[in-house]
């Protein structure tokens, strides 16, 4: 493997360098540098509040300790089932207990049982590869950008019922601009930790990536893979010493509040409400209605599940019906539509409540082993693995972790750590 690893890099990493001498990027990063500067030695950024504003909140040791402890997962759910205006029945309140329990035993207990020396022995990755592999994924989700604004023949923000017209074989390769993104900023950590650039070059970098996100997926329509970019240069920032607590905490109210936005002018723009109506409506009509599937899911799904893994494998390129469609078609038998499933809508279809035990303890795991390496190493490259897995399993709360290259981030940070589970039990 570490054959295929070096092959790839190498070429990965040509690529860039090819990239990075052509006169295009040159001018491009001549000119943010330029900016870079102005930005570092601006009279007005010592007018921005610094890492003491708002101090009260670095004196609230849950925010300032575990703000993006794996539990932020079920305190999440739990707060997007209470805005359903819903009662869920006996059996899903059941299996959400079965949830939340499991999903508490598999990160805060049985990480307990591992890794547990002061210097655990990692899997060092070269800064230089990781940045290459991140810039050439940025690279992809420009040139299907450009090939989706061409496919519908004009903009989604600006037209958004040529969104529905967008086709999945091109927007998926754009949504590579996270997963680039999360390897970037982690390579701009690890030069703020090697001390190569300061703390507000660090900052701006981290800006500019947030920045080139919001252009190419907010003029996409989109919502949720917008949200993941914010979340993951918020978490690589906060562990990272680049963003302040308080920063986070306000990030997390402009991210709500563009959640709303965003869901509140689009509904608008689809004629589907009026402007009388209260902008909180989109959001809570979301969940009640997600929460309605879901009471659906598990009364089909019941102990042992229905579909025995079929709704997760429909997730693989080429499956006549995607993992969403299928849920249409499970609940309603309408195969056009898009149905989401909340993050465990998926586990209790394919294998009831004991697979719902199952998964969520899986999930657990699989975070509370990456918080705990985050913790004990401060490595740039475990930050940003761990920021990509959290997000996600964050915004699966609602959509459910059934897109292919979700799954595959999440296969990925499986090998790391159990390679490095393998390595410290010898």
């Amino acid at each position: 493997m570490s054959i295929i690893y070096s092959k790839l890099t190498s070429v990965i990493n040509r690529i860039s360098d090819e990239f990075h001498k052509s006169f295009l990027f040159t001018t491009i990063f001549s000119i943010l540098a330029f900016i870079e500067k102005q930005w570092v030695n601006s009279f007005f950024k010592g007018l921005y509040p610094d890492e003491n504003f708002l101090g009260f909140l670095n004196k609230i040791n849950i925010l300032k300790n575990h703000l993006f402890n794996p539990l932020i997962v079920l305190l999440l759910f739990a707060m997007f089932l209470i805005l359903s205006l819903n009662t869920p029945s006996t059996s899903l309140v059941i299996t959400l207990a079965i949830a939340f329990i499991a999903f508490f035993i598999g990160s805060a207990i049985l990480p307990r049982y591992i890794l547990n020396s002061k210097n655990i022995k990692t899997i060092t990755f070269d800064k230089k590869d990781i940045y290459s592999i991140g810039f050439c994924l940025i690279l992809v989700s420009f040139v299907f950008f450009g090939i989706c604004i061409a496919s519908v023949g004009g903009i989604p923000l600006l037209k958004p019922s040529i969104r529905y017209l967008l086709k999945p074989i091109f927007t998926m390769p754009v949504f590579l601009i996270i997963p680039g993104t999360c390897l970037v900023a982690g390579y701009y950590l690890k030069e703020f930790q090697l001390k190569n650039i300061t703390r507000s070059q660090a900052r701006f970098r981290f800006l500019v990536l947030l920045a080139i996100n919001i252009g190419i997926l907010l003029l996409l329509g989109y919502r949720t893979p917008l949200l993941a970019a914010f979340l993951i240069i918020i978490i690589i920032g906060f562990y990272g010493n680049i963003v302040s607590l308080w920063e986070v905490v306000m990030g997390g109210v402009i991210g709500v509040g563009a959640i709303i936005g965003i869901g509140y002018f689009r509904s608008l723009g689809e004629l589907t409400i009026t402007s009388s109506t209260n902008p909180f409506y989109t959001l809570q009509s979301r969940a009640d209605f997600t929460l309605h599937v879901l009471n659906l899911l598990d009364f089909i799904g019941g102990n042992f599940g229905l579909t025995h893994g079929k709704l997760l494998a429909s997730s693989i390129p080429g499956s006549d019906l995607g993992p969403r469609m299928l849920v249409g078609k499970l609940i309603a038998w309408r195969t056009e539509v898009t149905v989401t499933p909340t993050l465990i809508g998926q586990m209790v279809v394919d294998f009831g409540k004991l697979g719902v035990a199952v998964e969520m303890c899986l999930l657990g795991f699989i975070l509370g082993t990456g918080f705990k390496i985050m913790q004990k190493t401060k490595d740039y490259f475990y930050i940003a693995i761990y920021a990509l897995i959290l997000t996600y399993s964050i915004l699966g709360i609602e959509t459910g972790i059934l897109d292919i290259q979700v799954l595959l981030y999440f296969a990925i940070a499986i090998l790391i750590y159990l390679i490095i589970i393998k390595k410290n039990l010898k």
